[in-house]
């Protein structure tokens, strides 16, 4: 998790450095462009009105003098104004007037101030005067009677800008600190919850109990991830304990035909004193246990594979199957079984485990009602709703007999495992079938119903698809 901390942390600073670099850059290259382009604008200006000058009137380097205070100098109006420093060439480049600080003068300057033409232009685009840098224009008279010198210094100006320049690359790398102290805050605030979840799922490898509370706090998608696994837990630990209850009853139900076996076993080393009817009702009695036990194993692997999410979602018609669950049992009992089905029973489910709790109803009416004339029947209806009625949509399965019934106390507690009524203990059987319909209906958003049928009989089913648990007046 500290991992992750950090790279949140790096991410941060990375993002918010590269974006105050890019602005920096940005904004000095911007400012230093204006800066420059500004001093070499005025420059130019003065140099433009210089030139004019000298071409409008014949001047003498005289009428540039500044050394008399109260004379005013030709340049007043020109170069007074922008701080240029001006220096005064006469014949032959001779310095008349010296600016302040004095100007180089070079060959090219002393043609000019030998120049016959007025406002020649003799250009030094960098000269260093005194440690510091000017850009310097001599500006001829005419007639070889000298020339002006103009200068602008920009070391100050390039000064300025790498001043700026420092201060930018200072205020980067303090926004690059507190950003990465940030993220590093922002980090360890996101992964907070993450750790506690991450401790959760350690001591849950290491404890394997799966009762352990998870801390959950907040809206987010760390929150949802808590809740999530918080559900999680909750299923595995009820999933445990069903495993756990399901392999206690199956090893209480397992003890009474494994001794009855070994019991009969123990027999057959001494089949040969036995008389002949005692033999046929030993191996008939072996016979029937064994049978017993298969159904019973074979409806625990049942209710294990009840409870599976493997078996993939589709469409059902519950009508469809409930007509061949019904040929199935025909075939196998000889009685009479009739299928009704009202309205739309098409439903979203695992048709593998649809089909083996609409075979247990059958099975189960057909045991129980045993040489009984009248037909069994499997009523299919949907459109039904839930608890109250309310809502539609989920789809009733139900089948009628005229068997001999349960008693009140039995309604409710027919769908537990193993649980056997009074009357049917003496009946073959594992006492899974109705628990196995009571999984089937639940993971398939319903609820089994049984209920005392008028005349006698019982109406046990289920629904699917529906809200809640029918009542003992559901419609048959």
């Amino acid at each position: 998790m500290s991992s992750l901390r950090a790279t949140f942390t790096l991410s941060f600073a990375a993002v918010a450095a590269a974006v105050t670099v890019l602005v920096g850059f940005l904004s000095y290259d911007a400012a230093a462009r204006l800066v420059r382009v500004d001093q070499q604008t005025v420059f130019a200006g003065v140099v433009q009105d210089l030139r004019g000058e000298v071409r409008e009137q014949a001047l003498e380097p005289e009428d540039f003098a500044q050394s008399d205070p109260g004379h005013a100098g030709a340049l007043d109006k020109i170069v007074r104004p922008s701080r240029t420093d001006v220096q005064v060439l006469g014949p032959g480049g001779a310095v008349v007037d010296r600016g302040h600080p004095p100007l180089p003068v070079a060959a090219v300057d002393r043609q000019a101030a030998d120049a016959s033409a007025a406002g020649t232009l003799a250009e030094h685009k960098e000269v260093e005067v005194g440690g510091n840098w000017y850009r310097v224009a001599t500006v001829a008279l005419g007639d070889g009677r000298g020339a002006v010198q103009v200068a602008q210094e920009f070391s100050d100006t390039e000064d300025l800008l790498n001043e700026l320049q420092q201060r930018t690359v200072l205020l980067v790398a303090a926004v690059v600190i507190a950003s990465g102290l940030f993220g590093w805050w922002l980090a360890r605030r996101i992964t907070r919850r993450l750790v506690r979840l991450a401790g959760a799922a350690e001591d849950v490898a290491r404890t394997g109990r799966l009762g352990i509370q998870v801390p959950v706090a907040g809206y987010d998608e760390v929150a949802r991830l808590g809740r999530s696994f918080d559900r999680m837990l909750g299923r595995l630990a009820q999933s445990e304990e069903d495993q756990r209850r399901l392999v206690q009853d199956a090893g209480h139900e397992l003890r009474t035909p494994l001794t009855s076996l070994r019991t009969n076993i123990s027999m057959l080393r001494r089949i040969d004193e036995l008389p002949p009817a005692a033999r046929e009702e030993l191996v008939a009695d072996l016979a029937l246990e064994s049978r017993e036990l298969t159904d019973l194993v074979n409806e625990l692997v049942a209710l294990a594979a009840g409870r599976s999410d493997t078996e993939p979602v589709r469409r059902v018609d519950l009508g469809e199957v409930a007509e061949d669950v019904a040929v199935v049992a025909r075939r196998r009992s000889g009685r009479d079984i009739v299928v009704r089905v009202s309205g739309d029973v098409g439903v979203d489910g695992r048709p593998t485990a649809l089909q083996r709790a609409v075979s247990n109803l059958v099975e189960n009416a057909v045991k129980f009602d045993r040489g009984g004339a009248a037909a069994i029947e499997v009523v299919v209806v949907g459109g039904v709703g839930g608890v109250g009625g309310g809502g539609s949509g989920g789809v009733r399965v139900e089948v009628l007999d005229r068997g001999p019934g349960l008693a009140e106390g039995d309604l409710e507690r027919v769908f537990d495992r193993f649980y056997r009524a009074a009357d049917a203990r003496s009946l073959p059987g594992s006492g899974l079938g109705l628990s196995i319909v009571r999984e089937v209906a639940v993971g398939h958003g319903g609820a089994p119903f049984a209920r005392r049928r008028d005349g006698g009989g019982v109406v046990i089913g289920f629904t699917v698809g529906g809200e809640g648990r029918e009542g003992a007046g559901g419609g048959g």
